[in-house]
């Protein structure tokens, strides 16, 4: 399974209607342009539309039911997809980890100076005798 990021299906993703059309999907299993509209603040013919684009990136398929068409999520394309969101989430975790120990560092080397100069500031000046 490639972990690779493809930036059409979070592109898909990325829209919550669609979102909220994969979690109906997935609750009922099965799912027509016309019973997901019922769910959702949008019309028919843009549910349809959102449909047409996750089944171009493989999140849904669809089946002929007499006028319309069945969906239902492709779950290995979906575990594509989470795969991928997993990825890029350890990715992130691995670069803020690194910029932690990074502004670890840089504040060690601040109170290792102001020790110093707390040091320097205790000391008697030395007076040079002629």
């Amino acid at each position: 399974m490639s972990t690779a990021v493809d930036d059409d299906l979070w592109s898909a993703i990325g829209d919550p209607t669609r979102r909220r059309m994969i979690d109906l999907l997935l609750a009922e299993g099965r799912g027509t342009a016309t019973t997901l509209s019922a769910h959702l603040p949008v019309t028919r013919q843009a549910v349809t539309k959102h449909l047409a684009v996750l089944d171009r990136v493989g999140l849904v398929r669809s089946e002929p039911s007499g006028r319309e068409k069945r969906y239902r999520v492709d779950e290995a394309q979906l575990a594509r997809a989470v795969a991928q969101l997993n990825s890029v989430g350890e990715m992130w975790d691995a670069r803020l980890r690194r910029i932690k120990s990074l502004a670890e560092a840089i504040q060690r080397e601040r109170n290792t100076d102001k020790q110093a100069d707390k040091q320097r500031d205790r000391q008697p000046e030395k007076r040079s005798e002629k």
